[in-house]
């Protein structure tokens, strides 16, 4: 099982990723852990300036923009 954060204010474009992600790991077929990280100290730590943010088992994936759903399938099924 693959553990994703969300890194945002919980903002649309946040919202919206996590839901992007989902889905793809739906349809992928991969068990995810989706989590939505909302603290500013801990966003901060990760080095992201621009959200959402995207991080994949401890490691920062995507920041600034909502990414496609076959960039999030490519993520979760590698």
């Amino acid at each position: 099982m693959k553990n994703i954060k969300v890194l945002g204010p919980g903002c649309r474009n946040c919202e919206t990723t996590a839901k992007v992600i989902a889905q793809a790991a739906r349809e992928a077929g991969v068990d995810v852990e989706l989590e939505k990280v909302t603290d500013v100290a801990q966003i901060m730590s990760y080095g992201v300036m621009s959200t959402p943010g995207v991080v994949i088992d401890g490691k920062l994936v995507h920041a600034g923009g909502v990414p496609g759903p076959d960039q999030v399938r490519a993520w979760v099924q590698s």
